[in-house]
């Protein structure tokens, strides 16, 4: 490419400007003879000075010359202390003076403002282009990009979401052989999308992706698009398409895409946030806009898709979404061999076991699961991982972390006791509810103080309605064994009243299991959050149906009780022993508390 050089008249006058002063410089130089002042002095004695100049430090002037008696000769001399030049020539000391050079002090005086001025200048002007080099960039797309030869990750590093695996192989087979596709008219779909829950690995995935087809990916947030200067987010995108052009094959990955995306019109009352709106109109038309045979892909990730614009979601931009959701048992067992390949891990370790014990677990609790258990095991003092830091683990995620610390009084601590008890006894007593592995009274997190460890043995995703009433009973055991060992009711079961609310509240509203209200759906649409925020406080439905529900929740919620009170009333004696048996040794297992419902002896602590 031919340089081009532009004519500028400022580097001409610089130019002239250095000619004369080099010139100006040279001729005073030339024209005038130097001499000390001492033979200044001598010549003035003689005679020989026929007319002078003075000034502050110098002396020009003209002497005569022998020989010449027309022709003066231009002189100059620096002056020297009167005082002291008659001191020198008493002693015919020849003697001159010499003007100090302030040039660079000059110059530095001039040059130091200037620097000073520019330089905060600088500072201001990358400050307000945030991360970027400067104002002039700030439209700049602020894009993480990782070459192939920097992403590592593969489907190897992917576990417990084999379908998502799956649907995403045929982008990578595009990526390296797009031919294939091409050659009888395919067409690979422009946008991927995938949703699902917070930590289930979709950004993972994404990266996986690229990984696997060898291609640069492009990385970066929804929230990184929107600024407070409107239109920036809109040269973002347009930067950012430009670049992954330029790259291609590529895959663009948007994280969060509900922070550019969001549905227009519900930002704010006046009709929306203008900046934001601007650059997902953008977003559209480059989705709109470029070639598919290019090879560039855009992927995204969201875990609220209810909220984004339908305008993404049509065929032509996100044509395929991926579902990428929480792992079943063998998923998680999968995840958890993933984590631990790097970890010690002790003979007693089942992984199979600790699958089953973390039922909704994602990938990123898992992942966090086996670094609290390699932290207890270093804080015990071991060299490698068993089964007992997992278990401990577990506990510290699902329940928070232990306060052996926390002074409780006796009686409150004997409350806490027999309320826990309640809750085994009465889940250890009816069907369809998760086994309890243990019983603990020693405070945990915030406001537990104490709990009920209870471990699903399969995935559910289904229940039966006597499998609800049954799981209500069980929350409501603790507060029924209160008030039959005490003659009256605690705070404690705080907790327990609003979940066993909440399901008594499914019951009737979502899963039309109340005959009185019948098989009529009543719960607002939790995936229209802004018609929900628009409907009326009470609900689509009259004030009757609506006592109706209160009283049908009620009547739930007294039923189950009452069986829970009915069930500890005839298994008083196991109350009892069950209780002594925690407050003496603080945590039980769940074994113990049925050995002592069958009547066995227990073994020594």
């Amino acid at each position: 490419m031919k340089k081009e050089h532009k004519f500028s008249l400022l580097y001409i006058l610089l130019a002239v400007w250095a000619v004369l002063l080099i010139q100006s410089y040279i001729a005073s130089m030339m024209s005038s003879q130097v001499i000390p002042y001492s033979q200044f002095l001598k010549l003035l004695k003689e005679g020989k000075v026929s007319e002078v100049a003075i000034t502050a430090n110098r002396i020009e002037g003209k002497m005569k010359v022998e020989g010449k008696p027309g022709e003066p000769q231009p002189f100059r001399t620096i002056r020297v202390d009167g005082d002291l030049s008659e001191l020198l020539d008493k002693y015919q000391v020849t003697f001159k003076g010499e003007v100090e050079s302030t040039f660079l002090r000059d110059l530095f005086s001039w040059m130091f403002p200037i620097f000073i001025f520019f330089g905060i200048w600088y500072l201001l002007m990358k400050r307000m282009g945030g991360q970027q080099a400067g104002f002039m960039t700030l439209g700049k797309s602020k894009a993480k990009i990782y070459m192939e030869n920097e992403i590592k990750i593969t489907f190897k590093d992917v576990a417990g979401v084999d379908e998502a695996k799956q649907e995403l192989m045929e982008e990578i087979e595009f990526l390296k052989n797009p031919g294939r596709f091409t050659e009888i008219g395919g067409r690979i779909p422009k946008g991927i999308l995938l949703v699902g829950p917070p930590g289930t690995g979709k950004t993972l995935l994404a990266k996986a992706v690229a990984g696997e087809s060898g291609v640069p990916f492009f990385s970066l947030s929804g929230s990184e698009f929107v600024e407070m200067f409107v239109g920036l987010g809109a040269a973002r995108v347009r930067d950012l398409f430009d670049q992954a052009k330029k790259k291609a094959p590529c895959i663009i990955f948007i994280d969060e895409l509900d922070a550019l995306g969001k549905a227009r019109g519900f930002g704010m009352p006046g009709g929306g946030h203008d900046e934001r709106e601007q650059t997902l109109n953008q977003l559209l038309t480059e989705m709109d806009g470029f070639d598919p045979k290019v090879g560039v892909i855009l992927m995204a990730a969201t875990n609220r898709p209810e909220i984004l614009d339908p305008a993404l979601l049509r065929p032509g931009r996100f044509d395929r979404h991926v579902l990428v959701d929480r792992p079943d048992k063998k998923g998680r067992a999968e995840i958890l061999a993933v984590h631990v390949k790097n970890v010690k891990l002790g003979n007693d370790v089942d992984l199979e076991k600790l699958a089953g014990m973390t039922p909704g677990m994602v990938g990123a609790d898992l992942a966090n699961l086996v670094n609290e258990a390699a932290l207890l095991a270093v804080r015990h003092g071991k060299k490698e991982v068993g089964m007992a830091e997992f278990v401990e683990s577990i506990e510290r995620v699902v329940a928070g972390l232990e306060k052996k610390n926390r002074l409780i009084n006796p009686q409150e601590r004997e409350i806490v006791a027999y309320h826990e008890v309640g809750h085994a006894l009465v889940a250890l007593s009816l069907p369809g509810t998760d086994p309890v592995q243990k019983i603990s009274i020693i405070p945990r997190g915030i406001a537990a103080l104490g709990y009920t460890m209870q471990v699903p043995t399969e995935d559910r995703f289904l229940l039966r309605k006597t499998e609800i009433l049954n799981r209500i009973a069980s929350l409501l055991g603790g507060r029924a064994s209160e008030e039959i060992v005490f003659g009256d009711v605690s705070t404690g079961a705080h907790n327990d009243l609003a979940r066993a609310t909440d399901m008594a509240r499914s019951m009737v509203k979502e899963y039309g299991m109340s005959s009185q209200v019948g098989q009529v759906y009543f719960a607002r649409d939790k995936r229209s959050p802004y018609l929900d925020m628009m409907a009326p406080e009470g609900g689509d439905y009259s004030e009757a149906t609506a006592e109706l529900i209160d009283r049908e929740i009620r009547a739930i919620i007294d039923s189950e009780y009452g069986k829970a009170k009915a069930i500890l009333a005839g298994k008083r004696d196991v109350l009892e022993k069950g209780a002594a048996l925690l407050l003496q040794r603080e945590k039980i297992e769940g074994t113990e508390l049925m050995a002592l419902m069958e009547g066995k002896a227990l073994p020594a602590a």
